[in-house]
């Protein structure tokens, strides 16, 4: 039988919610001086580097990968990718004005932010969506039947937070690596192919 598509309001609510876990995630790493994989990563890492704010660059270096997203998952994952990146963007850049934290252990912010990444990011897959960069990617392998999404994503996040040697820490980096394994978790064993298609 044939999945319907979602409907624009489940869409939405499902991007207004997967984007909050993304941000909040993105404070606790923040936070602590953790870091991730995927252009995520990539953006925590350069604010270690530059002047510029995570939401600045999450939202630049994602500009590249729309091509692909139009030309191989089309339009509405194009502009429903666009649109998740953009809000992550804002609200990772503004949520310190909401929340903040008196103590936080980085242990904990390693594993429930990675939790936090990897259901906001199923979510997010399961409405047609991603948050640009490795995951276009990653969903785009899994649509060829090449790797499952969990899987490469696992991979690439690995390789990038071990990039980030010369940047933090060890045991910082120790941390960020059991964060990138506690979401890829989450999305190794939830989103594999037949299990849940949209259309």
């Amino acid at each position: 039988m044939t999945q319907k598509s979602h409907s624009f309001f489940e869409d939405l609510l499902a991007m207004v919610c997967a984007t909050a876990f993304m941000a909040f995630g993105i404070v606790l790493y923040n936070q602590s001086g953790l870091l991730t994989g995927g252009t995520a990563g990539l953006a925590l890492m350069l604010t270690h580097l530059t002047s510029f704010t995570f939401g600045q660059i999450f939202f630049v270096i994602n500009l590249p990968f729309y091509i692909l997203a139009w030309k191989q998952m089309g339009w509405r994952f194009c502009l429903n990718t666009f649109v998740a990146v953009s809000l992550v963007s804002v609200c990772a850049d503004y949520a310190t004005l909401m929340v903040s934290f008196e103590h936080l252990n980085n242990t904990f912010a390693a594993i429930f932010g990675g939790f936090l990444f990897g259901t906001g990011l199923l979510v997010l897959f399961r409405h047609n969506t991603s948050l640009g960069g490795v995951g276009i990617l990653a969903l785009f392998l899994q649509r060829k039947n090449i790797i499952s999404a969990g899987r490469f994503q696992m991979l690439v996040d690995c390789m990038i937070v071990a990039a980030s040697f010369f940047i933090v820490s060890v045991p910082i980096l120790l941390l960020s690596i059991v964060g990138a394994v506690a979401m890829n978790l989450i999305i190794a064993t939830n989103h594999k192919p037949g299990r849940y298609q949209i259309t």
